[in-house]
């Protein structure tokens, strides 16, 4: 399967992308450090040299009667400000980069949180069935007939005012495990419903059949014969979800429900790029390229893996 996958180059492709969209976003103290800026600190006061000149970071404004302020535009090459600055005078690409950390930090995390909780809740709805069943399935049909993001903002709403408390611990509203947690949770019916669907196919095969027969044990089954035929079903949704979580995740932090200030995220700086349409529109721009091409990546990848998973395509091929 690996190397039908590496003959695939949109496959190859996708995955180099995302492996250069994350190595930026590690890597962006390092830029910050190398530029010499402060991507979290307020300088509307502030001033950069450009083609050997120094020009204030915000700008009187092109209209006739010169009113007000525009941030500094982008020189387009390395350096400070290479992507211009925002309304606050801070360097854009910086916080694009770090942004970058955080978006990808919590859509991974999220789908990850929301595999493992869809992956226990599928694999013993399918698998006992009965009243389990019933009882699973029709909460996961409460939660699928809420739309996706007015629950995100709601449960959103709730926690960024107060945090959230799980009986002693108390998580800060500012703490990326919020977001983290309500976008794993919005998605779980989503990934369920396949898991349990594939769980319960599995619970009629013959191998597993033989191994009740034989006396084994219902965490041996689990163990031994449902849980590691659920993998592939894992790979192929792991892709396919990170990039939802990471649409919801933007959206969120657009609304000012996700990440909070000072950190930053691409949903919260194309926020705060909103007002400068007309006159930098790079700043708004420039995150939102990167969520196109993360979540394109992550789609391509996604066709990909299910591909080269699909039984019937594998016995064509044999």
């Amino acid at each position: 399967m690996g190397r039908d996958l590496a003959r695939r180059r949109d496959a190859m492709l996708a995955l180099a992308t995302l492996v250069l969209v994350a190595g930026a976003s590690l890597a962006a103290p390092l830029y910050a450090g190398w530029v010499g800026v402060d991507p979290f600190t307020s300088d509307v006061a502030g001033t950069t040299i450009r083609h050997g000149q120094t020009i204030d970071l915000m700008q009187p404004n092109d209209n006739p009667l010169h009113l007000g302020l525009t941030p500094v535009g982008p020189d387009w090459r390395p350096g400070p400000y290479a992507l211009g600055a925002d309304a606050q005078g801070r360097d854009v690409a910086a916080r694009v980069l770090y942004g970058g950390r955080n978006s990808l930090l919590i859509s991974f995390s999220a789908a990850v949180l929301c595999l493992l909780v869809a992956g226990a809740v599928g694999v013993c709805a399918g698998y006992f069935g009965g009243w389990v069943d019933i009882v699973l399935s029709r909460i996961l049909d409460i939660l699928w007939a809420i739309p996706v993001y007015l629950l995100a903002i709601s449960l959103s709403i709730v926690t960024i005012g107060h945090g959230l408390r799980l009986g002693p611990v108390t998580i800060a509203a500012d703490n990326l495990l919020i977001p983290i947690v309500i976008i794993a949770l919005v998605y779980i019916p989503y990934a369920a419903r396949p898991l349990r669907a594939r769980a319960l196919s599995l619970s009629r095969a013959e191998f597993v059949m033989v191994a009740r027969g034989l006396g084994a044990s219902h965490f041996r089954i689990l163990t031994r014969e449902i849980v590691p035929n659920l993998i592939e079903t894992l790979v192929v949704l792991a892709p396919l979800l990170t990039a939802l979580c990471l649409l919801a995740e933007s959206a969120l932090s657009f609304l000012s429900l996700g990440v909070q200030a000072p950190a930053a995220s691409w949903g919260s700086i194309i926020q705060d790029g909103e007002g400068l349409l007309y006159t930098r529109p790079v700043v708004a721009i420039a995150p939102g390229l990167a969520i196109v091409l993360t979540v394109l990546a992550l789609n391509v990848l996604g066709d990909a893996l299910r591909d080269q998973l699909d039984p019937k395509r594998r016995g064509r091929a044999s």
